[in-house]
Formats: C-alpha cells, sequence, structure tokens
C-alpha cells in the first residue's frame, strides 16, 4: 500500500479510531521507558558540563521540548494542507488533536530555557530573536486553540484553524535560522548532521528523552482524535435526529 492510499485508507473516521485504539498504551509504554532510561542517564550518569556545569542538565527536557513544538505545529500545518486541499476530515481532526501537546511543549520550551538563562546569561528574559520567534509559536498555538473554539459551525472552524496553521507555519524556518541569521544571546545548534557537540553519554541521554517525547506526543494526539471522532459523529447523530423529533412534535 502506496502513502497516498494509506493516507486515505486510515481517512474513515473508524479505521482511523481503530488504529489509535491500538497505539495508544503501547506508545505511552515506550515514553516512560524512554523517559525513565533519558533521565537515568542524563541526570544520573551523564558528568556535569565543563563550562555551563549543573545547570546544563536543564537540556535534556529543553531541548526535546524545544524540538518538538515546532515539529508539531509543522504537523499541524502539513495535516491543514491535506484537509483544506483533499477535503478530508479526519486531517483537520489530526491538526486540533496535535496542538494541545504541541501548546504544553511550546510552554515547557519557554519556561526550561527561563530557568537555564537565569543563571547563564543573568536575565530570565531578553528579546533575543530564537526567544521572540519561539514566544511567537506559544501564541499561535493558543490562538489556534482559541479560534477552535470561537466557531458554533465545526467545519468553518477546522478551515479556519487550518488557514491559521498554514500562515503560522512561516513562523518555524524564522526560528530555526535565528541564531544563523542573527547576532543573538541564543547558543547554535548542539546538534548538526554528522556532528554533535557533546560527549557520547550526554547525546544518548538526549536522544532518549527526544524519543519520549515523541512517543508522548503521539500517545496523546492519537487519544484525543478519538475524542475528537466520538464528539463529531455524536453531533453529526444530534444534527440528524433533531428534525425527525421535530417532525414528531409538529
Amino acid at each position: 500500500m502506496n502513502a497516498s492510499r494509506w493516507l486515505f485508507y486510515f481517512a474513515a473516521p473508524p479505521r482511523l479510531a481503530a488504529l489509535a485504539a491500538r497505539l495508544v498504551r503501547p506508545l505511552l509504554a515506550l515514553a516512560v521507558f524512554f523517559a525513565l532510561a533519558g533521565l537515568w542517564l542524563g541526570f544520573g550518569v551523564a558528568p556535569a558540563d565543563a563550562v555551563q556545569g549543573q545547570g546544563y542538565r536543564l537540556i535534556y527536557l529543553h531541548v526535546p521540548a524545544a524540538w518538538m513544538s515546532m515539529f508539531l505545529y509543522a504537523l499541524m500545518a502539513g495535516w491543514s494542507f491535506v484537509g483544506l486541499v483533499w477535503r478530508v476530515r479526519t486531517a483537520f481532526w489530526l491538526s486540533h488533536a496535535l496542538a494541545p501537546t504541541g501548546a504544553v511543549f511550546a510552554a515547557l520550551s519557554l519556561a526550561t530555557g527561563s530557568l537555564w538563562g537565569q543563571p547563564m546569561w543573568g536575565t530570565w528574559w531578553v528579546w533575543d530573536a530564537r526567544l521572540s520567534t519561539s514566544l511567537l509559536l506559544f501564541f499561535l498555538y493558543l490562538g489556534y486553540l482559541a479560534l477552535l473554539q470561537a466557531h458554533d459551525e465545526p467545519e468553518r472552524a477546522d478551515r479556519g484553524c487550518a488557514v491559521l496553521a498554514l500562515l503560522g507555519a512561516l513562523n518555524l524556518p524564522v526560528i530555526y535560522f535565528s541564531v544563523r541569521w542573527w547576532n543573538t544571546l541564543h547558543q547554535g545548534a548542539t546538534l548538526t548532521p554528522g556532528q554533535a557537540q557533546m560527549a557520547p553519554v550526554m547525546l544518548a541521554g538526549l536522544l532518549l528523552m527526544t524519543a519520549a517525547a515523541w512517543a508522548y506526543a503521539a500517545a496523546t494526539a492519537l487519544r484525543r482524535v478519538q475524542l475528537v471522532i466520538a464528539e463529531r459523529q455524536l453531533q453529526m447523530r444530534w444534527q440528524d435526529e433533531l428534525p425527525q423529533a421535530e417532525a414528531l412534535h409538529a
């Protein structure tokens, strides 16, 4: 089954709900396993950094959260594009399901970044290019969630949120390249293709925490899409039954 056939096969709400039901628990188990292993390596085995001391250990929370906040928004934009172009309603629902988890990771990224910045930079916050665009990403998540709740008609909310997700995706390359385009306080990339500027045990802990964040995001999104499918199907059933009930009482 090629990618397009796979996509449209699981576009049917019952199939997507069944797939989500099978995957949620294994993904949560993987998230717990990877998180425990990553925390053990990052906070128990890895040595202190030669320059930053013990404070560098916040990267095991900050970096995966920052990566996931960007990746999940990119996924939201991708599903929004699919929904708008091919009119796949479950694509909109997948985007909705990703938004709360993405907002949590964006908030965690900002919070841990501030905790790291205070001892390293001497301040909790600066209007640095990377920090400012990351804050904008968090507000985009909040705006998406607010817009989703603002419409009484689900279809209009789907389309409006999809447009916002696509426009907001323009911020993602600015976040990524901000440390190259401007002279910022934020350090450059810790990991680059084919090169890692850290000890192997530190890298292993970071990758395990990233895997935990991926598994957790997938599990929560799939569980949330189950709830969205159930809510939308109940709403459609109610809309179909309402005229019949009114006719009986007329």
